[in-house]
């Protein structure tokens, strides 16, 4: 038989045989001059191939890809059964106004008061909502262009500061001031558009929003592509009044996990400045996390929000693939990545999210989305808000983790959902995660080669950083046979996972393996190569894109030298509402204690 693996059947394969199989990566850290000279060496004729051959081996590559029977037939986008409605939810119209569908999630939420926030500085630290944004407008207490000149300040401020730290690639004061001073007046005469209405959000520089280029980060994307108008996203929230204070930082072109980047600058972490934000949506989250901004838009291919929320203390959400346009974004065409919200509370998610919501149109005729909806958050008596949901735990890959910190912690958050909530904690078995972290990093990766090719042909490919080019090599090497055989693997994987929510609700993880990794210096000029640290921030995301499930992480609390950890609740196709319901518990009982990051900026209250 050689060197052939026959795989048995999905519908065969008995789960009591499965054992969990700990992720061991067989890569070299590499920082500085030697992983400088390591990229050239990969990509050299003839050596290239060849070390890039020996990687794949030493992690099973290809024996799963070319020596595999599966037989499976390929799903080269998610396909879901019908799926029922959630209970306890309020359907948003998603042909409407964004104005509507965001006046619809306001309801929602449960009741404020703003006067119990605003004059009382012996409450313990909490970010501003945007409901408090939109009261002290509304009282005349400020302007959006008090706030805007606020944000200016510290934006130049931060701009001088050492070490630097470049929240944003593109930013223009007057063209904030212009879109403030345009709200302002629309508060003066009493006809804000939505709770939206002055709202200071950044973008991530891979999504339009015009009149900023999209650079993806890259110090070239911008003279191969024009940005003549915003990303459909954008639009939606443009409509309802928010203001846009630029383009974001983020890992080159998303291909990364921390968050470096030599072009313009590594973002710190707000809350330790020697660590990672996490990527690849590495300057929205730190701008949320910073106070700069109520919220932002990221892309999220390969955890590319949920990562960076999870290690900054902020809330992420990635939407159900095609529940959003991407018409407008860089990764447009892919079939694993999305655009999604941060934000610091889990109800300004969902205002953000009811703004920008969507399906492409031709994701409506061959997906056929369910109506999106929000939970009704007003409605619920506390002491049953979740209805004795039902949460599924893969014990043995929740404890994968670097530190047992972020598992017990993790662990916290589920026993006190059990005890308040009566959730109904049921273990589950998910067979071949490897397959899986392989399918989808053949997916991710032929996709963003064939975006990429024509313009790296074209010369542009030296002017990458060097950690993309790293993973450009890799991508090379991909043929069209991996790509079908991941393909196939994506369907087995489909199958196991609606099996799983027969039986559960969510599925519950720790959203990263890691607290926020340190930052080497040698790093902050060439980049770096770090795959161990790449898997533990990875090790929980993938199934949510590869499958295109919808997925939320939410702080729970922080380790022993303060750093933020995050819980991911996963939930099946379109189901938004549920996870969205579940992570506002989870938000309510673990953070009262919440952690002021050392690089915190109050725009709203500044002197």
């Amino acid at each position: 038989m050689g060197k052939k693996r026959v795989m048995v059947p999905v519908g065969q394969v008995d789960l009591s045989t499965v054992k969990y199989e700990h992720e061991l990566i067989q890569a070299p850290h590499l920082t500085g001059f030697v992983f400088r000279l390591f990229v050239r060496i990969v990509e050299a004729p003839l050596i290239g191939p060849f070390v890039i051959s020996l990687m794949k081996k030493q992690n099973k590559i290809d024996e799963l890809l070319r020596n595999t029977v599966i037989p499976e037939e390929p799903m080269f986008k998610p396909e879901y059964p019908p799926q029922e409605m959630e209970p306890s939810v309020i359907i948003l119209e998603e042909d409407g106004r964004p104005e509507d569908r965001v006046e619809s999630a306001l309801n929602c939420l449960p009741h404020y008061d703003p006067a119990s926030y605003w004059g009382n500085s012996s409450t313990p630290f909490r970010y501003w909502k945007i409901r408090d944004y939109a009261a002290a407008y509304r009282s005349g207490k400020v302007t959006p262009s008090t706030v805007a000149e606020h944000i200016i300040s510290v934006i130049e401020e931060i701009s001088n500061k050492k070490p630097w730290d470049p929240l944003l690639v593109s930013f223009d004061a007057e063209e904030i001031r212009k879109q403030a001073a345009a709200s302002t007046q629309r508060f003066e005469a009493g006809n804000p558009i939505s709770i939206l209405d002055g709202i200071f959000m950044a973008i991530k520089d891979d999504i339009d929003c015009y009149p900023h280029p999209s650079k993806g980060a890259t110090t070239w994307m911008h003279e191969v592509r024009t940005v003549k108008k915003d990303a459909v996203s954008v639009s939606r929230l443009r409509s309802c009044g928010v203001i846009f204070i630029g383009k974001a930082n983020m890992h080159e072109l998303g291909m990364g996990t921390t968050g470096n980047n030599p072009n313009y600058g590594t973002t710190r972490n707000p809350h330790a400045p020697e660590r990672y934000t996490g990527g690849s949506s590495s300057g929205p989250a730190a701008i949320v996390a910073s106070g700069l901004c109520s919220a932002a838009l990221g892309t999220d291919g390969g955890g590319s929000v949920r990562i960076p929320s999870s290690l900054c203390g902020v809330v992420g959400l990635k939407t159900t693939y095609g529940r959003t346009d991407m018409e407008g974004s860089l990764c447009d065409s892919g079939t694993v990545e999305i655009i999604g919200p941060i934000a610091s509370t889990v109800e300004d998610v969902m205002l953000v999210y009811a703004a920008m919501l969507g399906s492409s149109p031709e994701n409506r005729i061959s997906m056929r989305p369910s109506p999106p909806c929000l939970p009704n958050l007003s409605s619920y008596d506390a002491s049953n808000a979740l209805g004795s949901l039902r949460l599924g735990k893969y014990t043995p890959w929740f404890n994968d983790v670097h530190s047992t910190e972020v598992s017990d912690k993790c662990e916290d958050a589920l026993n006190l959902l059990s005890k308040y909530h009566g959730c109904e904690m049921i273990e589950i078995v998910i067979p071949e995660l490897h397959e899986m972290r392989t399918a989808h990093l053949v997916s991710i990766g032929s996709e963003c080669l064939s975006s990429l090719n024509p313009d790296c042909e074209d010369g542009k490919g030296k002017r990458l950083t060097y950690d993309t080019r790293v993973s450009m090599a890799l991508f090379r090497s991909f043929t069209a046979g991996d790509y079908v055989a991941a393909q196939c693997l994506r369907r087995r994987l489909m199958y196991y996972h609606m099996e799983i929510f027969k039986k559960v609700d969510v599925i519950v993880t720790p959203t990263t393996g890691m607290t926020a990794p340190k930052i080497p210096p040698s790093a902050l000029k060439s980049g770096e190569t770090d795959m161990q640290v790449t898997g533990y921030l990875m090790r929980f995301v993938i199934n949510a894109n590869l499958l295109g499930f919808p997925a939320i992480s939410v702080p729970v609390g922080y380790d022993k030298e303060g750093l933020p950890i995050g819980l991911q609740l996963i939930g099946r196709p379109w189901g938004e509402a549920t996870i969205l319901r579940l992570a506002s518990v989870v938000e309510k009982l673990c953070g009262e204690s919440k952690k002021k990051p050392g690089s915190y900026y109050d725009v709203l209250r500044a002197n």
